[in-house]
């Protein structure tokens, strides 16, 4: 048996992601910080929901174990993030904002990995651990600058544990998606369609939560073996410099 975390998992990407590894064999444990009202989505997969919050360290430990109990863990895949509940100006950023936002995207990512990571090396068996980063990791945006920090920190959680793990057999990578259509991009959908429609996007349109999720799978099920440490940008070509 084959068991997956997945946190962020009632969420666009996280739910995709879940959806794929349930279909590819694995059972998933998932968490999110809301009640779930509805998991027919995941009818006829072999799925466990945690309510929890990724910043609080209990709520980490159960979501642990509960993963632990169904068996040996081969996958972790941090999806879960939060965008400032109000863009500011940097020169008006607040602290209140900024330990947020690092909590659940920074902080909440480093110690569940820290926590899942050592129950791998206690395993033996290898591993995969693949982090959902943003485009917003590498690009400056300066109404949400706590977000950008903490989407850089999380490259780095990255590039740090796929060292310390690769003597383990686990390998560590991260997808940074561009403008995927998701609940956090919904309110900023106009001004994303415009900027889409003005050339922003070389493949001209919104990215999907499949596009991220097929990616996730490869970097899950050994299509990646001999990657460890790298990011993989899903931006429909944004990222590209041209004159």
């Amino acid at each position: 048996m084959k068991i997956a975390i997945v946190t962020g998992v009632l969420g666009g990407i996280g739910k995709e992601s879940a959806l794929f590894l349930c279909r590819a064999g694995y059972t998933v444990v998932g968490m999110d910080v809301v009640e779930a009202q509805d998991l027919s989505d995941f009818s006829g997969c072999d799925f466990t929901y945690v309510k929890g919050d990724l910043s609080n360290a209990e709520a980490r430990r159960a979501l642990v174990d509960a993963a632990a109990e169904k068996g040996c863990i081969s996958v972790l895949v941090n999806v879960a993030g939060v965008a400032p509940k109000v863009r500011r100006d940097i020169l008006e950023m607040t602290e209140e904002s900024y330990d947020f936002v690092m909590g659940i995207n920074t902080k909440g990512t480093l110690f569940l990995t820290q926590a899942v990571a050592n129950k791998m090396v206690e395993q033996g068996n290898g591993g995969a651990i693949v982090n959902i980063s943003s485009c917003s990791a590498y690009t400056s945006s300066t109404s949400r600058g706590e977000y950008c920090i903490s989407k850089a920190g999380v490259s780095m959680i990255t590039k740090l544990f796929a060292d310390r793990l690769a003597a383990d057999g686990i390998t560590v990578n991260e997808i940074c998606p561009g403008i995927i259509e998701t609940g956090m991009t919904a309110a900023v959908k106009e001004k994303y369609d415009r900027l889409i429609e003005g050339g922003l996007v070389p493949l001209g349109r919104w990215g999907k939560p499949a596009d991220i999720a097929k990616a996730v799978v490869a970097l899950c099920d050994g299509t990646f073996g001999y990657t460890t440490g790298q990011s993989f940008i899903l931006d429909g070509g944004m990222h590209i410099r041209k004159l």
